[in-house]
C-alpha cells in the first residue's frame, strides 16, 4: 500500500489509484533522494532511516542503483554517480521555462553587472533552473549554494516566500504540516539557518502575509549572513505563478533600502516582459 501523501502534494498532485502505483519504484526513488548536500555517502542503515523503509529494502534498492550505474560504492557506503546527471541534464533540454527566461536573465546581469535567477518550488525546497550569465565587472558575489540545479530551503530564501505567497491560504496552512513516521501530521520545521531567519510559525504567516500584499519579498540574511535577496513573481497570463525571479547583493555594497529601490523596478519590468510569453 503506498505511504500517505504529504500535505504539499495533495494540494499539487493528482491522486493516484492503488493499482497504478508501483510500490517498489517509490522505495527506489526515496533511497536516491536520501542523499544530500548534509550526506553524500550513505550506508543501508542510513539510507533506510532516511527514505523511511526496512535495512533489508534499503540494501536491495541500493545495490540496484549501483548496478544500474545511478550510485558508486565502496563496498559500505554508497554515493552519487554523475549518472543521475541525466535526468537533470534532459529538464534543462527540454524544459520550456528555462529556455524562455534565459535571454532575459542574461541581458539583466549585462545591464545591472548582478546575479539573477529563474527559481521554482518542489515542496520545502526551491530549485534553481536558470542563471544569469557573468559578465567582466560584474559584482563578485556569489550566495552558497546559488548554481544551476541547486535546492534551498523556501522559507529561508526570497524566492521560496514569494512561491509560498502564491498558494492560497488553505494549501499554505497545509503547506505549514508534515506527516510523521506515524502518518500524523504535525508543525513543519522551519530551520534556523542564520540569527536573523524567521523560524516561529506565527511570524512566518505574517511574512507571507506581507509578501503576498506586496507582491515581492527581500529577504536580508536570513539563507546566508552577508547576503541580501530581492525576488518576485513571474506569472503566465492567466495569472498563475509559475516561477520567482530574483537578484542577490551583498551588504557591504548596497543597504537593504538601496538595494530595493535600485532592483524591484527592474524585475517587475522584466517579469511584466516575459508574462507574455510564460
Amino acid at each position: 500500500m503506498p505511504p500517505p501523501p504529504s500535505p504539499d502534494k495533495l494540494q499539487s498532485e493528482p491522486s493516484i489509484q492503488k493499482a497504478d502505483f508501483i510500490e517498489g519504484m517509490a522505495k527506489g526513488m526515496a533511497v536516491l533522494e536520501s542523499f544530500d548536500t548534509e550526506r553524500q555517502r550513505l550506508n543501508a542503515t542510513q539510507a533506510a532511516e532516511r527514505a523511511n523503509i526496512t535495512r533489508a529494502a534499503a540494501r536491495r534498492h541500493l545495490l540496484t542503483l549501483a548496478h544500474l550505474g545511478y550510485l558508486e560504492s565502496d563496498g559500505h557506503a554508497f554515493w552519487l554517480s554523475a549518472k543521475v546527471l541525466r535526468f537533470s541534464g534532459s529538464y534543462l533540454a527540454s524544459a520550456r521555462l528555462p529556455r524562455i527566461v534565459q535571454a532575459t536573465l542574461n541581458r539583466l546581469a549585462a545591464q545591472t553587472l548582478s546575479s539573477y535567477s529563474v527559481v521554482v518550488r518542489d515542496e520545502a525546497e526551491v530549485v534553481i533552473v536558470a542563471r544569469s550569465a557573468t559578465y567582466s565587472g560584474a559584482e563578485r558575489m556569489l550566495a552558497y549554494g546559488l548554481h544551476l540545479g541547486a535546492r534551498l530551503p523556501a522559507h529561508a530564501t526570497s524566492t521560496g516566500r514569494v512561491l509560498l505567497a502564491a498558494l492560497q491560504t488553505p494549501a499554505f496552512n497545509a503547506w505549514l504540516k508534515v506527516r510523521g513516521p506515524d502518518g500524523e501530521l504535525g508543525k513543519r520545521a522551519l530551520a534556523r539557518l542564520t540569527p536573523l531567519t524567521v523560524t516561529d510559525h506565527k511570524a512566518f504567516k505574517s511574512v507571507i502575509t506581507q509578501v503576498r500584499a506586496q507582491d515581492y519579498c527581500l529577504a536580508s540574511e536570513e539563507h546566508e549572513l552577508g547576503v541580501h535577496a530581492l525576488a518576485v513573481p513571474l506569472r503566465d497570463m492567466q495569472g498563475r505563478t509559475l516561477a520567482a525571479l530574483n537578484v542577490v547583493a551583498t551588504p557591504r555594497t548596497r543597504s537593504p533600502g538601496d538595494f530595493l529601490r535600485q532592483q524591484l523596478p527592474v524585475l517587475q519590468d522584466a517579469a511584466r516582459e516575459l508574462r507574455g510569453i510564460l
